[in-house]
């Protein structure tokens, strides 16, 4: 997933670069038609989807570049002729990186970083730690909270942001709709009131809280004594990750507990992705 960084770099380091884009995807083939990437002399960015479709495409792409007469429209029925075993058909079309061209992409990869789901990770700890990693290389804003300096001090995880703040459930009613809240600070009863209170978030797309059966029952009773409606309970993942894989170890709990935030954020309803038109070099919907 481009982020704003690093599509400026590729268009700002690459003299001349191609567009390629999924124009049409019918059937079982590996991207949809939101997928692009880019292609200069000697670098990619982004991805159509990866093997020998993307060969085909960055090959075909760098032939435009070095002034071939090729067509700047191809369609490849994905199949045992390309050793590739998808079966659907894809078509490419492919585009001369021009000032509006550019534009449009670095508008759009604005636009696409601004409406990633926001992910609350309550707790520096071990587990906390893991987790930012795992949530780093997705498309998600990932904000690490925590209420000692020290912690938050001592992350170094690229593309995670970190707050430090006395009061962590604030953080949860300022949240944007859609957000997901994971919970696993250094003391229960912190984790029992932001958990609460991402729970009253009936916007929230996924309220997770680490523990065990012990925790979430202690949990359940205090919640049906302080809030007028204790049903919300039953939104609380708990434990995050699941009760399949019996291992403890912090990043193993990240990588199930990513999963679960991915699937919950992505299951939302949210607006098609804008792609940049290959007749007119304008946004255009997909």
């Amino acid at each position: 997933m481009a982020s704003r960084e690093d599509i400026r770099a590729f268009l700002n380091r690459e003299a001349a670069s191609i567009l390629v884009e999924v124009a049409v995807a019918a059937g079982s083939t590996p991207r949809d038609t939101d997928a692009w990437m880019l292609v200069s002399k000697d670098r990619t960015f982004a991805t159509i989807g990866g093997g020998q479709l993307e060969y085909m495409a960055i090959d075909h792409a760098r032939k435009l570049l070095q002034g071939a007469s090729a067509d700047y429209e191809l369609t490849i029925p994905l199949g045992p002729e390309i050793g590739q075993c998808c079966g659907g058909r894809v078509s490419l079309a492919f585009k001369a990186v021009d000032k509006e061209t550019r534009a449009a992409l670095t508008e759009r990869s604005d636009r696409e970083i601004a409406r990633r789901p926001h992910v609350y990770v309550f707790g520096a700890g071990h587990v906390g730690d893991a987790l930012a990693m795992a949530l780093s290389l997705v498309p998600v804003r990932t904000i690490l909270v925590d209420t000692r300096k020290q912690e938050l001090s001592a992350v170094d995880v690229p593309g995670i942001e970190t707050c430090l703040t006395a009061m962590p459930e604030a953080v949860v009613r300022d949240a944007p709709a859609g957000s997901a809240f994971v919970v696993l600070t250094h003391d229960h009863a912190l984790d029992f009131l932001i958990a609460a209170e991402a729970l009253s978030r009936e916007d929230a797309c996924y309220v997770g809280m680490i523990g065990s059966k012990t925790k979430r029952a202690t949990f359940k009773s205090w919640l049906s004594r302080e809030i007028e409606r204790p049903e919300l309970f039953e939104r609380l993942v708990c434990p995050i990750g699941g009760t399949t894989v019996k291992d403890k170890r912090p990043a193993v709990i990240a990588a199930l507990a990513a999963a679960e935030i991915m699937t919950a954020a992505l299951s939302h309803d949210r607006p098609q992705d804008d792609v940049v038109s290959r007749k007119r070099g304008k946004p255009v919907r997909a």
